[in-house]
């Protein structure tokens, strides 16, 4: 299963902003997509409440992983930009 790891690049971390931008982003396409803490357990990443549940900052590793590489790709562009700024 095609997975990618980096880094929240949102200032303060994955809250209700970019939580939400993720999860409607995920929601969006056509297979499951999760995500974890390196080592944790994965959440669906359509879910903005279950990303919250993470409690991931700034500068934590998220592992992203679906069947869908481009999925894949696409969610971990978001986790990696800072989704804060305006």
């Amino acid at each position: 299963m095609p997975s990618k790891t980096v880094t929240v690049g949102s200032s303060v971390g994955l809250h209700a902003r970019p939580a939400g931008t993720i999860a409607a982003a995920a929601a969006g396409l056509d297979v499951p997509v999760t995500l974890a803490l390196v080592g944790g357990d994965p959440v669906d990443a359509g879910s903005a409440l279950m990303i919250m549940t993470l409690g991931a900052g700034a500068g934590t590793e998220v592992v992203v992983e679906s069947d869908d590489a481009a999925a894949v790709e696409t969610i971990a562009a978001l986790v990696e930009a800072d989704l804060d700024a305006e």
